[in-house]
Parts: structure tokens; C-alpha cells; sequence
């Protein structure tokens, strides 16, 4: 049976342990939340499912009104790191408008930026053994999609199609790298401006790619042009 929605559009829960505010977050986002808080600073395998409910003000049992389980929850914070990028890269092999340098550039500063964002470093969830294993599939699935739309724009670049198919898959590979690597570095110096972050990644990014010194002025103007386009 499909779960009633109030007249508001808010999804029928079960009962909170205690009184929220009504203009407060949906129990499911403040679950994602209060997880996303436990699991990077006290650790995945030391967060309970009762500590993320009572953390959000709710019941245990409440909290399997919306996933099945801790594991469930954390496949969903880190598909989240992922989808944004996807659906930007869907849209940056469209604008044959660009430079594919260009769009290269803005797809890494915008993963990058992803990555950087929020409270919380959820990058540094990709190194859990736990997310080795089939539960976490469709995360793998989204983030080989992703590495697939970086191969295809660095394929279209002039350095990139110049490249055989082993030297283009391991650019793709040391591109895709490069950017996930401001998970470490976020976990390694949390001080640092995600923005400055961001458009170093991209632009040495695009020394990987093979693009010269001198254009990298240009295409990073018509990068954030690209970007600027979307808000």
C-alpha cells in the first residue's frame, strides 16, 4: 500500500521521540543528514542506526520508515557525491558551442566543487571496505558513468585525439584521480577554499590532458562562463 501524503505534500511518517519544528527539514534529509555527521567524524562502524535516529530527534524503528538499514543510507549520501556531475556532464557534451577543453575544464571544477562542499568530507566514504561490496553497486555504476564522460570530452580535445585508446584510458584514469583527489587533501587541510581548490584541480587538470600553459586563461574564462550559464 502507497504511504498517504498530507495536504502539505509531507510524507506520513511514524512518530517522532520529540516535538520538531514544522518548518524544519524533511525526517528523511535530516536523517541523511545527522548520517553524514556520524560517519565522518565518528566512523561508520561505530554509528548505529539508533544513534542516527536520536541524533534526528526520531524512533529507531522511524528510521526504517525511510531505509532499510545503515547501509542503505550511506549508498544514498554517496550516490548524492556522484548524480550532480552526471547530469552536468550529460549537459556539457550538448554544448558543442564550447571548446571541449572548456567543458572538460568546467566538468572537473564542478566535480571538484561537489566534492568540496557541504560540513561534511562524504569523499572520504569511498575508502570504507564496506563500499567494496555488491551493495553498493549502483554507486559504482554512477561513478564508472561519470569516468566514461570524462574519457568521452578528453577524447574530443586536440591532445585527446591524438592519444591511442590505452593512453587515452589512462589520462581518463589520471584526470579522473587528479579531481577525487581533493578528498584527501579536504581530509589532509580542511582550511582550504573549495573555490581556490576547485579551479586548481581543474586547471592542472587540464595539464594532464595535454593542453598548453598559455590557453589555460582562456578556457578557464569560458569554463566559468559554462558554469555561470546554469545557475
Amino acid at each position: 500500500m502507497s504511504t498517504p501524503n498530507t495536504p502539505a505534500g509531507r510524507r506520513v511518517g511514524r512518530p517522532r521521540a520529540q516535538e520538531r519544528p514544522a518548518d524544519g527539514p524533511e525526517p528523511r534529509e535530516e536523517l541523511l543528514a545527522v548520517a553524514a555527521e556520524l560517519f565522518t567524524t565518528r566512523g561508520y562502524t561505530a554509528t548505529s542506526t539508533r544513534s542516527i535516529a536520536e541524533r534526528a530527534g526520531l524512533r529507531q524503528a522511524s528510521l526504517y520508515h525511510y531505509f532499510d538499514g545503515k547501509e542503505a543510507i550511506l549508498a544514498d549520501l554517496l550516490e548524492g557525491t556522484v548524480r550532480p556531475s552526471l547530469e552536468l556532464a550529460a549537459g556539457l557534451v550538448s554544448r558543442t558551442e564550447a571548446s571541449p577543453e572548456a567543458r572538460l575544464w568546467a566538468l572537473c571544477h564542478a566535480d571538484a566543487t561537489l566534492l568540496c562542499a557541504g560540513p561534511h568530507n562524504l569523499g572520504a566514504l569511498y575508502l570504507l571496505p564496506e563500499v567494496g561490496t555488491e551493495r553498493f553497486a549502483d554507486f559504482h555504476r554512477l561513478r564508472a558513468e561519470l569516468k566514461s564522460a570524462y574519457t568521452g570530452l578528453l577524447a574530443t580535445t586536440e591532445p585527446g585525439a591524438h592519444l591511442t585508446p590505452e593512453e587515452l584510458a589512462l589520462r581518463a584514469d589520471l584526470l579522473f584521480g587528479l579531481t577525487e583527489s581533493v578528498i584527501l587533501i579536504r581530509r589532509a587541510g580542511p582550511g582550504h577554499d573549495p573555490d581556490a581548490l576547485a579551479g586548481a584541480t581543474a586547471d592542472a587538470a587540464l595539464r594532464v590532458a595535454g593542453v598548453p600553459q598559455r590557453a589555460l586563461a582562456r578556457l578557464r574564462r569560458e569554463g566559468l562562463g559554462l558554469l555561470a550559464a546554469r545557475v
